[in-house]
């Protein structure tokens, strides 16, 4: 899945008030350990929509639409780009290396996303690593590490908020159903908790409904709804 979601969510422009992240394979929001395979091509359309919480939150809103594409160049890495739309400077890159899980060896991925073209403006650079590993029936459990542009990546006092946790579950519920719940700690625009689902509309089509809670209300007080088409090729 890319955003079968992709940790190259790279980002930015605005989604009620804060950030939004653009992509490499992912689950719902985080990057998974999920390789385009070699030669393919993977494009995706994801929409957010505020979910008002309060008052005040009714007053912003979440005008992105993360346009991206990702390609296999080789065996076990992919590259891609995103344009995140209204922005000023809309093109963000993300580039991942993986390794599929192996008996009792998890599979691992370290990439970066969101890596943007203005300095200090859209250049969040987002590195991270995740390992996963599937267990029956349960399904698959990923645990990571990210790190990124500490003058960028602040809480509301505009400390710095750069490095964090990631989690994730995920299974195949059936041959077209997909769900997925996960977790970045941290109190910049990027923690957050998520939870969704995709349905398979043919072999290489997908539609995904998510669903993200911000950890920090002071900077992204509305929730999200995020719909996100994917189709391999």
């Amino acid at each position: 899945m890319k955003k079968t979601l992709f940790l190259s969510l790279v980002a930015a422009s605005l989604l009620a008030g804060a950030n939004l992240y653009a992509t490499p394979s992912t689950q719902i929001w985080n990057p998974s350990t999920d390789i385009q395979p070699l030669r393919t091509f993977h494009a995706g359309v994801d929409n957010y929509f505020s979910v008002a919480n309060n008052e005040e939150a009714t007053k912003r809103y979440a005008l992105g639409t993360d346009m991206g594409l990702e390609y296999g160049v080789v065996k076990n890495l992919e590259i891609g780009f995103d344009a995140v739309e209204p922005s000023a400077d809309p093109v963000y890159f993300n580039v991942k290396y993986g390794l599929p899980e192996s008996g009792y060896l998890p599979a691992f991925a370290a990439g970066v996303f969101n890596a943007g073209t203005k300095k200090d403006s859209t250049d969040y650079n987002i590195f991270y690593g995740v390992a996963a590993k599937t267990f029956d029936p349960v399904g698959r459990i990923s645990l990571g590490y990210y790190s990124g542009n500490d003058k960028l990546l602040v809480d509301e006092k505009g400390d710095k908020a750069n490095t964090g946790l990631i989690g994730s579950w995920d299974k195949q519920l059936t041959k077209k159903i997909w769900a997925s719940v996960d977790y970045a700690s941290g109190n910049s625009s990027y923690g957050s908790f998520s939870f969704g689902g995709s349905y398979s509309l043919a072999d290489n089509v997908s539609m995904i409904i998510g669903y993200v809670i911000f950890n920090n209300t002071s900077l992204n007080p509305n929730n999200t709804l995020t719909t996100q088409f994917d189709i391999n090729f």
